[in-house]
């Protein structure tokens, strides 16, 4: 039986059909997504705002097939705004969720997490962050936390306020927020050069191999997503995991006690309604990388 609701002035369609059925921790239906989506929107929307996304679309919930969308459908409202952007097929408009309201229709719509740009539409070009993602090769949270310190200390030996988030899944993404100067190109071979360093320093827990059968049990230095038309998780996003885990910004000092996906739509509200978003104004903490390519070189 079909039904509906509206929130944030948004019809949901199918209001009750399962997003993540009770073998996935649920049930959590499609308006339990989107009154999540309404209540995180004001601390979310700073994180999304003006980047292109990727749409991950589970139109019968994360027990069936999902897809990836980038084109912004003939369908959506004009609420949902659109960034031209060029790609190898030719140029394309896609979605950027700017205002509350998107969030939840993206919820509508069975997107469950969007994937953000590290650019903005300002300067699609140029990023504006730089995304260090920590990935076990094998479960263990031991690893993955120390490798998750080593960036953040070399990253301040270079100079760079970096912070720190869950990514709802199995690591931690260390993010570095830049003054828009250098192109994707030159941000990712900075950032392979640091990984490059950090195996170096302790080559039997990273590595940079991108191949599983050649990590072994290593954490790997993921730096892939620092390029052109890449996207991440954003802070706050549901993933499309057992349980609902969020991706969440915690600060360096909570690192030790919080695993990947310790944070859910349930507990990312009682965190809000306790204390500010960790990564409230990392905007105002853009900083530029030429001074720490040149201490990287030196070390």
């Amino acid at each position: 039986m079909s039904s509906s609701a509206e929130v944030a002035g948004v019809p949901i369609d199918k209001a009750d059909k399962e997003m993540f059925g009770p073998d996935d921790g649920g049930p959590i239906t499609k308006v339990d997504l989107a009154k999540y989506y309404s209540d995180v929107a004001e601390v979310m929307l700073p994180h999304t705002r003006d980047r292109p996304i990727s749409m991950q679309r589970f139109p019968d919930g994360i027990a069936a097939e999902s897809f990836y969308e980038k084109k912004y459908p003939d369908h959506f409202p004009d609420f949902v705004e659109a960034v031209r952007v060029a790609t190898q097929d030719g140029d394309q408009d896609q979605v950027m969720i700017n205002n509350a309201q998107s969030l939840v229709y993206l919820a509508d719509q069975a997107s469950i997490t969007p994937h953000t740009w590290l650019a903005t539409s300002a300067d699609l070009d140029h990023p504006d962050q730089l995304i260090v993602d920590l990935d076990p090769s094998v479960p263990g949270i031991d690893a993955v936390r120390k490798a998750t310190v080593m960036v953040g200390e070399l990253m301040e030996e270079l100079g760079l306020r970096a912070f720190v988030k869950t990514t709802g899944s199995r690591g931690y993404h260390v993010q570095v927020p830049l003054i828009v100067d250098h192109d994707f190109d030159e941000v990712r071979d900075f950032a392979r050069n640091c990984a490059r360093a950090l195996v170096d320093r302790d080559p039997e827990l990273l590595t940079i191999e991108a191949r599983k059968n050649k990590r072994g049990n290593r954490v790997l230095i993921d730096i892939a997503r620092n390029a052109y038309a890449q996207t991440a998780v954003p802070p706050y996003a549901v993933r499309s995991r057992p349980g609902a885990p969020v991706a969440a910004p915690i600060t360096w000092d909570e690192l030790s006690s919080t695993d990947p996906r310790d944070y859910t739509m349930t507990s990312v509200r009682n965190r809000l309604a306790q204390r500010d978003d960790p990564w409230a104004g990392i905007a105002r903490h853009r900083q530029g990388i030429d001074q720490a390519m040149e201490t990287l070189a030196k070390l």
